[in-house]
């Protein structure tokens, strides 16, 4: 019988296999691979951190959306679905969830967690509220799911269609970012969401880059730019045709910025929910 500290170390060495596998396909330049075999993880909290105290309430009224970070490690989550909950928590995009009942897309709720005191996470001082939670602060919100939501899933890596994001050439209308304190932020030109007139960005990495276009692109964005750090950049223009697809508008904004984006096959982490339930009462 294994232990929790040999099931740990098991579940590192299924989690490395699959990391390998997948870098040595891209290195070859082959995308287009078998999908590797389902790894699924166990509801065994002692691998994650979790909160010390965490309140969840239903709220049906609406309010600001959003997850929200403070000194000390407290976190706020406004107005959030689940769906949004674990995509949140597991750096993936809903269409990267498989296997939700309805309610996961619908039902919304509050949520209020504070790390403990011995936690690398209870030591921090985001300088704003809208700066990106850190990955103990996400591996808590991935273990408030397991322990209040009963999530039970497994990862699976398929093949499908992604996009691939490369330099277009060699100049680049990238800064490098000027503040790096600031909350990374990628949007229109207007400070909202990406729309048709162009695309705007501050403080953002390739990788979060690629990882906020995914969700308008509905694909996977892999990045293959090579490029490091943060970065600022605008691009704006008059959009002539009210019915130009958003698509289209993000490969226009793109290119002018010195990047491409390239239709292509490969690997799409997928999070299969095996079973979840609407949360325990506070």
């Amino acid at each position: 019988m294994i232990g929790i500290s040999g099931r740990r170390d098991f579940l590192k060495l299924l989690r490395t296999i699959v990391v390998l596998s997948v870098a040595v396909q891209s290195a070859l330049g082959q995308r287009n691979v078998s999908p590797a075999p389902p790894v699924h993880v166990p509801n065994v909290d002692s691998y994650l951190p979790k909160f010390e105290v965490a309140s969840i309430k239903p709220n049906p009224n609406g309010g600001i959306a959003g997850f929200f970070g403070y000194p000390g490690g407290k976190v706020r989550v406004g107005f959030s679905t689940v769906e949004m909950l674990m995509s949140y928590a597991f750096e993936v995009q809903p269409f990267q969830i498989a296997g939700a009942p309805s309610w996961v897309q619908n039902d919304h709720y509050d949520i209020v967690g504070i790390p403990p005191a011995s936690s690398e996470s209870s030591k921090a001082n985001p300088p704003s509220p809208k700066f990106p939670l850190s990955h103990e602060q996400r591996q808590m919100l991935q273990a408030l799911l397991m322990d209040r939501f009963q999530l039970k899933f497994h990862r699976e890596t398929r093949t499908g269609p992604v996009y691939v994001l490369v330099k277009r050439g060699s100049t680049l209308k990238l800064q490098p970012a000027k503040n790096n304190n600031e909350s990374p932020w990628v949007g229109s030109n207007i400070g909202g969401a990406i729309n048709g007139d162009g695309i705007a960005g501050k403080n953002i990495s390739m990788p979060l880059l690629c990882l906020r276009l995914s969700r308008y692109l509905q694909r996977s964005v892999l990045d293959e730019t090579g490029l490091q750090g943060a970065f600022d950049f605008k691009y704006e223009y008059v959009n002539s045709d009210p019915n130009e697809d958003i698509v289209a508008s993000i490969f226009t904004s793109v290119q002018e910025i010195g990047l491409k984006l390239k239709a292509d096959k490969g690997p799409v982490e997928t999070i299969v929910i095996d079973h979840i339930e609407r949360p325990s009462p506070d």
